[in-house]
Formats: structure tokens, sequence, C-alpha cells
């Protein structure tokens, strides 16, 4: 008995450890509870929207792997180096601005409550809105005609939320930066990717990333504005935008591509002309919702951009440098494996972005429980979130691994390149879990706005993972650049799971 009773009182100690917390309650992930559905409803239009654009992408690369193995290829170094360069450019600003809208957002209701809901009388009872409305007079009313009432009901219904402008502001300059850069220097980045200038690559490639560029301040603003939406908690919005413009850039592509013979040129116009109109729906959609005028320049918030974003940019440069050097040293190798490279990669990406749904909703939810100081929700949302993020990514590993071997097939009909994927599939497959929940950490992590551990931690990993590419790559090819990308998951999912699991920065309060 006495035994029995210190196992008892050891494993009542462990589970109040940080590391049991994560597992906590984990029956209630097959039960549809209050906060299940908040973080499914947050979620699921959030990964759809986000696997939007990497389906259109894959549609795009199988219109263009039926031109040639060498469109096929050329297209895949230059949508890599566009997709990191927007990465680079617009990741820190999304997660910053999700975060910051999230606790603007929060606090402001928290400070507008009575003001929004029903007004306060002056010995502070509040009173019914209906009665206060009848005790209103009556000319204020018949003066005023029905556009101007309409108009002060949605000034008034709008959300003031100053950071939202910043991110508007933000993105849009980037944008501009972005396609200046990759226009004027298209050439040089192409041959820093081992596109040379005797490669049959180069021509498709510079022309693809020229035109596809024109859409940098489209991409860029839409992602800044999406950023938005998720921090009100509203990603039903960014969908219905880009399932719009996608389903528009899916009816171009064969018309520009086959119709018209523009080929590459035609894949990206189509794709230029998608996101441009996307940017439209969630503009209008915007300024429905939120004010995007704040009085005085001080209220938009610069500097907090300045500084979180400053540590996320670290962190993106870190990873995208791993990720553009394995594409690199996958082109090294020849059109062959970096066509293959290139279709693993997009499923890869698209398939681990319906993780980045539930990342989504775990930041936006854990910002407002943090800036409402409400811990015990942020553990539970926290515990949840990758409790699901583990159940995900097991069913995309099983689903990946019987099924990629056949969708192969709609990209190209090439054998060696079949050949070459079917090498990457297990690896594509076994790294879903580990994918997932290295998104699911990232999203836990920019609630809690742990910004500088996100950014050191990856700098870390990101090191380790280059040398194992620049050394596993020569001795063993293509093999080789996806062991190195099992490494980098792996380590990244690491990172994540360390900070949590023990409880440190933002963390401490699990341990009491």
């Amino acid at each position: 008995m006495v035994f029995l009773h210190c196992v008892l009182d050891l494993w009542e100690n462990m589970a109040r450890m940080p590391f049991f917390l994560l597992f906590k309650d984990i029956r209630n992930v097959i039960k549809k509870d209050e906060l299940g559905i908040e973080i499914a409803q947050i979620a699921v239009p959030a990964a759809l929207a986000l696997a939007a654009d990497p389906i259109a992408s894959l549609i795009d690369t199988a219109f263009i792997g039926h031109i040639g193995p060498v469109e096929l290829a050329a297209v895949g170094v230059s949508i890599a180096v566009f997709n990191q360069a927007s990465k680079i450019a617009i990741f820190p600003l999304v997660s910053v601005t999700t975060s910051l809208v999230a606790e603007e957002d929060t606090t402001g209701q928290s400070n507008t409550g009575a003001k929004a809901g029903s007004p306060k009388l002056e010995d502070g009872v509040v009173a019914d809105t209906k009665e206060t409305d009848e005790l209103l007079p009556k000319e204020s009313t018949s003066k005023t005609s029905p556009q101007s009432s309409t108009f002060t009901k949605i000034q008034n219904e709008r959300r003031h939320i100053p950071s939202a402008t910043s991110a508007l502001v933000i993105g849009f300059l980037l944008g501009i930066i972005q396609a200046l850069f990759l226009i004027l220097s298209a050439k040089p980045v192409l041959n820093y990717m081992g596109v040379h200038s005797d490669s049959p690559m180069l021509i498709p490639a510079q022309q693809y990333l020229v035109l596809r560029s024109l859409g940098a301040p489209a991409v860029l603003l839409s992602l800044a504005m999406q950023g938005v939406f998720r921090g009100i908690k509203d990603t039903k919005t960014p969908l219905y935008a880009t399932v719009v413009g996608d389903t528009t850039n899916i009816i171009l592509d064969p018309i520009f591509i086959f119709v018209l013979r523009l080929d590459v040129s035609g894949a990206a116009i189509a794709h230029v002309i998608s996101q441009y109109l996307i940017s439209l729906i969630l503009l209008w959609k915007l300024i429905q919702q939120v004010d995007l005028l704040p009085p005085s320049f001080t209220d938009l918030q610069f500097s907090r951009f300045l500084k979180n974003g400053f540590m996320l940019l670290l962190r993106v440069i870190a990873t995208t440098f791993c990720i553009t050097l394995a594409a690199s040293l996958a082109a090294r190798h020849g059109a062959t494996s970096m066509a293959a490279f290139q279709v693993c990669l997009q499923i890869w990406l698209a398939t681990s972005l319906l993780a980045d749904g539930l990342a989504v909703a775990g930041q936006a939810i854990l910002a407002s429980a943090f800036a409402k100081g409400d811990y015990d929700k942020a553990k539970a949302v926290a515990c949840r979130v990758l409790q699901y993020g583990l159940v995900l990514g097991v069913h995309l590993g099983i689903f990946l691994l019987v099924g990629l071997r056949y969708a192969a097939r709609l990209f190209t009909e090439d054998v060696n390149i079949l050949k070459l994927i079917s090498v990457a599939i297990p690896f594509v497959a076994a790294t879903q879990p580990l994918n997932v929940l290295a998104f699911v950490f990232d999203g836990v992590n920019y609630g809690a706005s742990d910004f500088a551990y996100a950014a050191y931690s990856m700098v870390l990993v990101s090191a380790i993972s280059i040398t194992c590419l620049l050394t596993l790559s020569p001795a063993y090819g293509f093999v080789g650049i996806w062991i190195a990308l099992t490494v980098f998951m792996t380590l990244r999912t690491l990172a994540g799971f360390l900070r949590i699991g023990t409880g440190m920065g933002p963390w401490q309060f699990l341990r009491s």
C-alpha cells in the first residue's frame, strides 16, 4: 500500500509538470465542446484559405507539367524564389498583425463593452437599448436622411484597430519593394538558384518570375489583410476571397497557356490577375468592419511592428534560406531532380499548411486570453490545438503514403521524374506529424507574443539543418536533400515543444 501511494503521488506530481499538461483531457479531442467549436470555427476556414493558394500552385504545376519537363523545372525554381521572397517580406507582418489586432480588439471591446452594448445612465445603471431609443428626440432622426443614417450606423459598427492600418501600409510598401527587387534582379537570383546562362530553364524561369512579380503588391497587401481578419477571428472572409481568386486562376490557366499559347507566361499572368482580385475583395470587406483611418500617426504603432517584426524577420530569413538552399541543391542535380523536388515540395507544403489553420486559431484565441489574463483558457487552448495537430498529422501521413504514388501522374508523365517522386514519398508522408506540430507550436508561441524565442531557436535549427543539406546533398543526392529536410522539421518541432513543455518564458504559469 505504501508503494502504491508513492507511485500515485509521483504520478500526480508528474501530471502537474508542463510536459504532461500538454496531454491533459486528451479525450476531449473527439468531443464537440465549446472550446472545440470555437477552434474549429476559426481553424477550418483558415486552413481551407491557406491551402487554396498552394492547391492553385499545384494546378499551375499540373498544367505546366504538360508543356514539358524543362518548363516544369523552370517554373518550380521561379515559384520557390517568389514564395520565399514573399515569406521574408510578409510573414513577420502577418504574424505580428494577428497578435496585435487580437489584443487591441479584445482590450477595445472590454473598455467599450458598455458603450458597444447598451448606453449607460449617469448613475451607472445600464439602460435598455429599446427604452433608450424611445427617449431620444424624434426630430433628431427625422432630419437625417436614410443614407446618412446608414453611414452613421456603419461608422459606429466599425472596430477601431490602429494596427490594421499599420499592416496595410507596411504590406503595400513591402509589395512594391519586392516587385522591384525581383524584376530587376531576376537573372542573378536564378543564377544563384542553379539556373545558369547556359541552362534551358533560364528563359522560361525568368519570364515567369518577372511577370509573377508584378502581383507582389497585391499578394502582400492581401496577406496583411488576412492577418487583420485573423486577429478579429474572422477567417471566413479570407476563405471567400481566396476561393474566388484561385477559381479565377484555375479558369484562366488553360485559356492563357494553351488557347492563347502563352505557355509559362500565361500561367504567371493568370496568377497575377487572381491575386489582385483577392486584394480588392478583402479591402472591400475590411472597410466595412474596421476603421482604417486612425485619428493620429502615433496610433499606427509602427514601433511595435518593427520590434516584433524584426524578431520574426530573423526567423523567416533562417527558414527561407534553408528551404531555398534545398531547392537550389535540387536544381544543381539537374532538371529532372528539380522537377521532382518541385512536385514533392508543393504537396509537402500544401498538406502541411492545413495545420496552419490550427495555428491561426491558437494564435488568435491565445492572444485574446493573454490580453485578458485568462491563463486557464490559454492552457486549455494550447493543449487542444496541439492534440488536434498530432491527430491531423498522423492522418495526413497515412493519406500521402497511400495516395501520392497515384497522384504524382497528375503532374507529369516523365518516367524519370516519377521515379524520383516515388523515392521522396516516404519522407513527405513520414514528416507530416512533425510538420503539423511545428506549425501549431509556432501559432501557440506567437499567441503568447513569444517572438524572440521563435526567432533565436529557428536560427539555431536552420544552422544545423543547412549543415546537413550541404553535407548530405553531395553525398546522397536527391535523397540526401530530403533527409536534411526531415532533420529540419524534427528540430523545429523539438524547439517548440521544449518551450512549452518545460514551462519557460510566457508559459511559466504552467508550473503553478
